[in-house]
């Protein structure tokens, strides 16, 4: 399985409250409604979005990504309301290993309710039946108990922490990582 073959027109995914699409330069607003939001941004590797320009060259990268077939970000758009509340996507993926690593970040006014774990199944069973993948990966900082929880909700086991395995935001960080196997995950999860 090529990179490029799943990158060249990222699919549309659909749950019961969400659509998983490619993110617009309509969706810039929405962006930087929660990656303005420091307590979106404490447990992430990016930093807090300081200005709408900030944003936008966000959004310019992720376009460019998909413009280049290479790995770029489901938004998370909640069906309800047709507004734009996170991304999530495969952060990394090695073919030939057949295994790959997912991240999510989501608006704190949707915390809580179930969404990003509804959105990392339907991700997560992408990726077991379309991608040839056999391990889904997720890695959270240390102290980040909602990300935690969704890997845990969506079946994923704990293996360990990597200590100081990952500089983040001026400093070595322990994080959590989490793992599912193809044969571990079925769809009703």
């Amino acid at each position: 399985m090529e990179i490029e073959a799943v990158y060249r027109d990222l699919p549309v995914l659909e749950t019961e409250r969400l659509l998983l699409r490619k993110i617009t330069r309509e969706d810039t607003e929405d962006i930087y409604s929660y990656g303005s939001n420091e307590a979106v941004s404490k447990y992430v590797t990016w930093n807090t979005h300081g200005s709408i320009s900030d944003t936008k060259m966000y959004v310019e990268f992720v376009l460019s990504c998909y413009e280049n077939k290479k790995i770029a970000p489901w938004g998370i758009e909640y069906k309800e309301t047709g507004r734009l509340i996170g991304t999530i996507d495969f952060v990394s993926w090695q073919p030939d290993q057949h295994c790959a690593e997912i991240g999510y970040a989501l608006s704190e006014a949707y915390w809580g309710n179930g969404l990003v774990t509804e959105a990392a199944k339907e991700v997560i069973s992408f990726g077991f039946h379309n991608m040839d993948l056999i391990r889904i990966q997720a890695k959270c900082l240390v102290g980040n108990v909602g990300s935690q929880r969704v890997m845990e909700k969506i079946g994923m086991s704990f293996e360990g922490i990597l200590r100081k395995g990952m500089f983040v935001k001026g400093m070595h960080r322990d994080i959590k990582i989490f793992s599912i196997l193809k044969e571990e995950f079925t769809d009703s999860h």
